[in-house]
């Protein structure tokens, strides 16, 4: 799960990365895992979400997704 302070932490090495100086290997190698943690976090509540819809037809049927393969 990403936290509050992961995201903050995200977006304070955007900024530096921006500046003059940019970052450090070390700074960037964190903020490429960083990142990759947001990601999947993200893919994970979609995938949740879409796990609990149903799509209503118009013939009043009710279908939930099916998940691809």
């Amino acid at each position: 799960m990403i936290t509050d302070e992961k995201v903050a932490r995200i977006n304070e090495l955007a900024r530096k990365s921006r500046t003059p100086g940019g970052l450090t290997e070390e700074e960037k190698a964190e903020q490429a895992a960083l990142r990759r943690e947001y990601v999947d976090a993200v893919k994970q509540s979609l995938e949740g979400h879409l796990e609990h819809t149903t799509v209503i037809r118009p013939d009043g049927t009710k279908q939930k997704l099916e998940k691809k393969k």
